[in-house]
């Protein structure tokens, strides 16, 4: 994801108690297939359409994703992450959780807007 523009939705995650289910559910509505991704002792998915491009994560509700809202959630790629979720916070919306790690120089964290809405804020490199 290290290519993607800034300020763009460049991922989503569906983060639920059944993800193998729910995997299986897209696989046939939408047509996708899905990879494994070790999380330790289960997997999470990575969903890809029919031409192979990666399209979505579909997660089980465990371990760091535990709290996660059983929701499709979308990533926004920002220049920084911490300048945003300051910003966050002035703007009257909430910081829900830690911020998280993803790859070697890649960072996301959960925020909720004023109205309630879900988003992931994401900086840095996903490779």
């Amino acid at each position: 994801m290290s290519d993607i523009p800034k300020l763009v939705f460049a991922w989503h995650d569906l983060t639920v108690p059944n993800a193998t289910e729910i995997s299986d559910f897209y696989c046939k509505v939408a047509g996708w297939s899905k990879e494994g991704m070790s999380m330790g002792d289960y997997e999470d998915y990575i969903m890809k359409d029919a031409d192979g491009n990666v399209v979505a994560g579909i997660c089980h509700a465990r371990g760091s994703n535990a709290d996660l809202p059983p929701s499709w959630l979308p990533y926004v790629m920002v220049d920084s992450l911490e300048t945003s979720l300051k910003s966050t916070v002035e703007s009257g919306g909430k910081i829900l959780g830690k911020i998280r790690k993803m790859g070697p120089n890649g960072s996301y964290c959960l925020i909720e807007d004023p109205a309630g809405a879900y988003i992931m804020l994401a900086s840095g490199s996903f490779q």
